[in-house]
Formats: structure tokens, sequence, C-alpha cells
């Protein structure tokens, strides 16, 4: 029991810390020790029978625990199903790692993973069975590093190495002399194979680095990708990289294509207007002005295929060598459209306020933002009054008949999640946290409709379900109801830095919303759960965002509010966890790509390979050894080797033959179970092994002859089946 115990711990201890590898912050968690020690309980029970039910038993207390429900409730297989679909799927939406704050579902699936496996581990370990205990264990330690690379692999990989070797001589009962050569051996061989450029994660498993373009690539059309439909997106399994951009590491926004700022016919559309001079120059803050205070990028179009040029927000210019035209809002165009392998220089000026000052930054806007058709309108000839006056709200109440009766209600639920403020900052920021966080909504790529409801009013007062197109387009809008100039802005979040540049995915594609503020000009907010970090302390999206602060703040500038006026300083309101089923938003669908690396390896293609090394592996040490044996030309050691030859293929067929056998033993034993005469070869053995030394070199020669056709025969008579497990077996190593 103590042996169990010992390597079941073992195993399970890195099997739970290669899974928790995929959360950041990485740390073993209470929840995460206890499901491991529950998988380890059944294999020290003495029975089969009582491990069985112990372990079924010990199976739905950790479903439970992993999925934080409670057992016996009439809804708690379903409740488990419904969060393990909606995690399965986060897995191929989400880019790794994880934070568990903000993805319990996928938390809760790492949790469930790390049990399974430590389970099986643990209970093939109680059963004495070392292959079905080593594979489970490559398995679930092997798993959790086609998902995410990086991170000291070969070390990670000469441990996983060393604890399945671990598991066959602790599971031998007589390992035998040649265990540790071998163990040392293998482990030498895969830390070498491990260092190899052509095997290294660099080369193999480095699958954000791979190159898709062997040729030149169909060029894929986004004409569509700006245009809101809130009917759902079907995100494409293959990632695709469209731009890489060297760009200092700290950059701290997104990389912006361009804006939705028309709201007609209940969707957010693009209709970029241009600025004259003088409005620009209220528009813009001072900042943005001085050139000293520019962010530069140098971009490359991979595989964005589409005329909008991308930068960070907010661009100031670019520099372009093919013809390029700015159509005003800080967006520029190629008429041309973009084409693979283009390169072109931007600058963008990022504006990080602290909440301090955009609390003190006032309810003033300019005509340019205020008048009709800018970036108050909510509906063609509705322009909602600007923030702030007390009647504002009835003024437009009263405008909101007919098909935009919804937006009356909307606008109430605006007003109520906001709180009496003369803040926008106020109001901003309580949207964007109650979207994000305290509203209880749910991110998914599938999002249902309510009937009779325009789907952004719907989302907010019915379903609270839906993706980045409707968290931001909800925002935009109920800011616009409040008298806040905001607009979507659409195109990527940060992606993923290397080597001094950001490599861009199709699947980084997003929508955000842009608020502006008198004194600092156009702001990013994301109210996506999951999504992208801002950098900005002002947002909630951001790393550096403190809710208490925030509500200690506000609290003297919001009354009433769901959010920061409600529950009192230090608290922002009661929280509930956001039900994030995706983060893979493409709020911009319509990046198709012609040809792409996986966004993981395939799981299977990983387990056919994992097999067939291990069986090339095992194949490959049992002839080596063959081999040594007959390194000789003494004809008493050759007869001794074939002996031992054909003892080591009974032995994986699993005959019961004992080690050292003589000829008549093993010739006896073939006879009863296979029917085969074997006297031929052991007749030559013999007399190669005890005959006279003059004839004893031929009948050596004669003896190796006789067992190439004895085992032809031998194998013949054996199942295919049979003959495969003999393959892999290793009780002729010494493992049984």
């Amino acid at each position: 029991m103590v042996r169990t115990a010992l390597l079941s711990a073992f195993a399970g201890a890195v099997i739970a810390a290669d899974w928790l590898r995929l959360q950041e912050p990485q740390r073993v968690s209470g929840r995460a020790a206890v499901l491991v020690a529950i998988a380890i309980v059944p294999a020290l029970l003495p029975r089969c029978w009582l491990r069985v039910l112990v372990g079924v038993t010990g199976a739905l207390a950790a479903t439970a625990i992993a999925f934080s429900v409670s057992p016996g409730g009439a809804d708690f297989f379903s409740r488990i199903v419904d969060r393990f679909a909606s995690g399965l799927v986060d897995f191929y939406e989400f880019r790794l790692p994880i934070d568990p704050g903000v993805q319990p579902r996928m938390h809760m699936l790492i949790l469930l993973a790390l049990f399974t496996f430590t389970l099986f581990v643990a209970l093939a370990v109680a059963a004495r069975r070392p292959v079905l205990a080593v594979t489970a264990f490559l398995v679930g330690a092997g798993w959790p590093s086609t998902l995410l690379a990086g991170g000291h692999e070969v070390a990670r990989g000469a441990v996983i190495l060393a604890v399945a070797l671990v598991l066959l001589a602790g599971l031998s009962e007589r390992a035998g002399r040649f265990a540790v050569p071998a163990v040392g051996a293998v482990l030498l061989g895969s830390l070498a194979l491990s260092a190899s450029p052509a095997v290294a994660k660099t080369a193999f498993l480095d699958w954000q680095h791979w190159n898709p373009y062997v040729r030149p690539v169909k060029p894929v059309s986004v004409s569509y990708v700006w245009d809101a439909r809130y009917t759902g997106i079907h995100f494409p399994r293959k990632v695709t990289t469209v731009l890489t951009v060297r760009a200092p590491q700290t950059i701290g926004t997104y990389w912006r294509a361009t804006v939705l700022d028309w709201f007609v016919a209940d969707h957010w559309v693009e209709r970029v207007w241009r600025e004259t001079p003088l409005e620009s120059n209220v528009l813009d803050p001072p900042g943005s002005r001085v050139a000293a205070n520019y962010v530069q990028q140098d971009v490359t179009v991979d595989a964005l295929s589409d005329m909008h040029l991308v930068a960070a927000s907010l661009p100031v210019a670019f520099n372009v060598s093919e013809p390029a035209i700015r159509i005003g809002q800080n967006v520029a165009i190629a008429p041309d459209g973009l084409k693979h392998g283009q390169r072109y220089m931007a600058w963008s000026y990022a504006a990080e306020p602290t909440p301090e000052q955009l609390v003190r930054s006032r309810a003033e806007y300019p005509p340019a933002l205020t008048r009709p058709g800018r970036e108050l309108e909510i509906a063609p000839g509705i322009t909602a009054p600007p923030f702030g006056p007390a009647a504002r709200d009835a003024v437009l109440d009263r405008r909101l008949v007919g098909p935009l009766t919804p937006y009356a209600q909307l606008l109430a639920r605006a007003r109520a999640v906001a709180g009496d403020t003369h803040s926008p900052y106020a109001a901003t920021v309580a949207l964007e946290r109650w979207l994000r966080t305290t509203g209880g909504f749910t991110y998914s790529t599938q999002p249902p409709s309510t009937p009779g409801l325009p789907p952004l009013a719907g989302f907010v007062l019915d379903t609270k379900i839906g993706y980045c197109q409707h968290f931001a387009g909800a925002m935009a809008l109920m800011l616009r109801l409040l008298g806040v100039p905001a607009r979507v802005a659409v195109g990527f979040v940060r992606g993923k830095y290397q080597d001094g540049a950001w490599t861009i995915t199709d699947h980084d594609a997003h929508a955000w919303v842009e608020v502006w503020f008198r004194g600092h000009g156009w702001l990013p907010f994301d109210p996506t759960p999951g999504r992208g970090r801002l950098a900005g302390s002002y947002s909630a999206a951001s790393v550096r965002f403190d809710p208490a602060a925030e509500a200690r703040l506000l609290s003297t500038v919001v009354r009433g509010g769901e959010v920061f006026g409600a529950a009192g300083p230090g608290t922002g309101g009661a929280v509930k966890r956001p039900n994030v089923r995706s983060a893979a938003d493409v709020g911009v669908p319509g990046l198709v790509p012609a040809s792409s690396g996986p966004r993981h390896h395939s799981l299977v293609k990983f387990l056919l390979l994992l097999a067939l090394g291990v069986v090339v592996a095992i194949a490959l040490l049992k002839l080596a050894r063959r081999r040594l044996r007959y390194l000789t030309r003494d004809p008493r050691r050759i007869a001794a080797a074939c002996g031992r030859e054909l003892s080591d293929f009974l032995l994986d067929q699993r005959f019961a033959i004992r080690r050292g056998a003589t000829f008549g033993e093993l010739r006896d034993e073939i006879a009863d179970r296979l029917a085969v005469d074997a006297v031929a070869f052991t007749d030559a053995a013999d007399a190669a092994r005890f005959g006279p030394p003059a004839p004893a070199r031929a009948a050596a020669t004669q003896a190796k002859r006789e067992l190439r056709e004895l085992k032809r025969r031998l194998r013949r008579r054996l199942f295919v089946l049979d003959r495969a497990r003999g393959l892999v077996s290793l009780r002729s190593l010494g493992f049984s």
C-alpha cells in the first residue's frame, strides 16, 4: 500500500502541475490538492470491487467539487453537462494561459482532467499494470504541453520521462540489472532529442510561429467584417497570423482598424466622417500633437486582406509605400487593398489618464460631436441630449416611442446602473464594469435572440448572452442614450509578443468601445469579459484597475448606482461572477484563412505520435539487447543467446517461462501451448551448448537458422493482436 500511495502521489503531483500550468497565476489550489487525494484513495483499498465502488463514489464527489455544484439536486447532472460542454468549447476559443477567475469553466475542466488522469494512474498502479499506468501518466502529463508550449520544455519533458520510468521500475517485481542502464539511456536520449533543433518545441510545437505561407494564398475578403449582425459567429478552428507588428512590448492598447459610429436599423455600421481642421483641433487632446508622445510601429501584412490600415489605438500618422487615404476619425485605408508581405509604418498616441483626471473631466462637448448625425445619434433623425441636465432623460423618453420604445427601457437600465452622477467617466466605467463583471452576463458565439426586441435591447434586458459585438454595441448605445459621445471600435487585441514583435492572429479579432472625454480625446474601454487587457488604470479591463479604490473615488460623485453607488465604498456593488463561455472573440467575423497552423496540436495526432514513439523505443531496445548477446564467437554463448531470445519471445506472449529454462523445457512449452515442433532447434542448440568443441560452431550456426524458422512458425500460430502485444510487452525486459 505504501508503494502504491507513493507512486500515485508522485505521478499525481506531476499531472496536476502540468495541467495547472494552463492557468495564470500558476499555483496549486486547495481544490486541486483535494482532488488528487480523492483520486488516490481508491487505489489504497485491498479488493478490486472496493476500488471500483469507492472510485465511482469519489468520482461523483470530485465532479461536484470541480464543477462547484451540490450533489443530490435535481439539476446536478444537467449543470455538470452544461459547464463541461461550455468549458470544452472555451479551449478552442480562449488564448492560454487563462485566468481562473475570468474563465471559471475552463478552470473546472482543468480540475476534472487532473483528477481523472490521477485516478487512472492510481488504479493502474494498484493493479500492478505498468504499461497501463505509464500510458495514462504520459497522456495526462503530456497533453497540457500540446495546448501551451513554452517555459522549460526540456526540464518538463525530463521530469515526465523520469516519472514514467520510475513507475515502470516501481511496478516491476524484478526490474533486473538491465533496468537501471535502460532508465539512464532513455532519459539521456530524451534530453538530447529535446535539445535538438529538429524536434525541440521551437521547431515542432511552436505553432504560434509556423509560417502558413508556402506559396502565395488567395486573398481573403473581409468586406462584411464591420457589419454587426448579432446573429452568431462561427470561429475558424485554424489560427492564421494576419499581422506582425514590431512595437514596444509595453504598448497597452488594442490594434484598431476602423470605427462603427452610425447606429441605424438597430445595428452599428461603419460610416466614417472626416473632421475639419478646426474640429480636429478641438477633438484631439493636446498630447496627441507632440511627436515625442507617439508610439512607432512597423507593421507587416501576413494574411489580412482588407483596405483598412491597422495600428495601435489611437493612430495619428501612417507612412505607406502604396497609395493610402486618411478618411477621418483616425481611420486610413489603402484603396487598392492590403497585400501579403506589405509593410508600413504607423505612429499612435495612447493616452493613459488616471481615474482622478477623468472624474474631473466635465461633460462639455463640442458641436462636432453633438450635432445631428454625429456621436450622440441613436437613430436617424434622433440625437440624444448631452450628458448632464436633469430633464434630459424625460426629453429623450418622449422621442423614444413606437419601434424605439425598447430603447427607452435601455435608457432606464443605463441610468439605474450609472446612478445619479454629474461625471461622464463615472457612468462610463460603471457600465463597463457592469457588463464585464458584475451584471451576470455570459459570453457565447451563438447567442439566443428575444422575439420582439432589437438585438442589443434583448441582450441587455433579457438574455444577457452575446459576444463582443453585443457587449461593445450595447455599452456604446447606452452611453449615447445617457448623452456621452461613444462609438464601437473594431480591430484586434494585442496578441502574442516574442522576439521584439507582436503576432496578431484572426483569433485576436475584437470589438470594443471608444468614449470621448474633454482634455483626453477618445479613450478605449472593453466591456467584453475575459477577452483582452488595456493598460490604462481608468478602465475596468486594465490589469491595474482597482475596484475598491475606484469605488472610494466615485462615492463622492455617484448616488444610487448599481455598481459604484449602491453598496458603498470599497465594494463596487454586489459582484456576480461572469459566466464566460468563450473569449475567442470574432467581433469582427470573416477573417477566414486560406491556410494556417492549428490553434492547438491535434490530440489524436499527439497520441498517435506518442504511441508510435513508445513502440519504436521498446522495439529498438529489445533489438539492441538481442544483438548484443550475439557479439561473440563462442558457440556455447551463441546457443545461450538463442535460448534467451526464444525465452524472451515466449515471455512477451505471456507464457509461464522461468528465467534460465532449459531447451527441453522451452520445446515442451511450445508443443503444449501452440502445437509447434521445436525439436530441430533444441537439438541444434543442445549440440552447440553441450556438444564437443569441433562440431559446436556449425551447430551454433544451425541453431540460429532453426530459431528464425521456429519464430516464423510461432508467429503464424498467433493472432495479430497477440503479436502486437508481444512487440510492446516489457516482460522480457524484466518488468512483470
